[in-house]
């Protein structure tokens, strides 16, 4: 099953954004020094790389009964959001998939 979000957020406070992100790095020794210069640097060059940082969809869903995360891929990015604008309409169908009122995706 797939599951998609999208969010849309606010950041009102990018240096404890990046604050945040870089204790998290700096909090997890599993990360080699390399990849941790890497993400410290990234993380203190964009906010949104912060963010994807912070964002763990294991989290999302470690606490549902019966479900196991498989796969997950996500990305973060700086966009110019229009609340009124017809291109954020989240009720839109984009035609690729129908719920069977269930919570199961009938493709079609």
């Amino acid at each position: 099953m797939r599951l998609r979000v999208e969010l849309v957020l606010e950041v009102d406070d990018a240096d404890a954004v990046t604050t945040a992100a870089l204790r998290r790095i700096a909090d997890d020794s599993t990360v080699p020094v390399d990849e941790r210069v890497h993400a410290e640097s990234a993380v203190t060059e964009d906010t949104a790389e912060a963010v994807a940082y912070l964002v763990d969809p294991f989290d999302l869903v470690s606490d549902v009964p019966g479900v196991e995360l498989v796969q997950a891929s996500w990305s973060s990015e700086h966009i110019e959001y229009d609340p009124d604008s017809p291109d954020w309409d989240l009720d839109e169908d984009d035609g690729e998939e129908d719920f069977d009122g269930e919570g199961a995706a009938r493709v079609g």
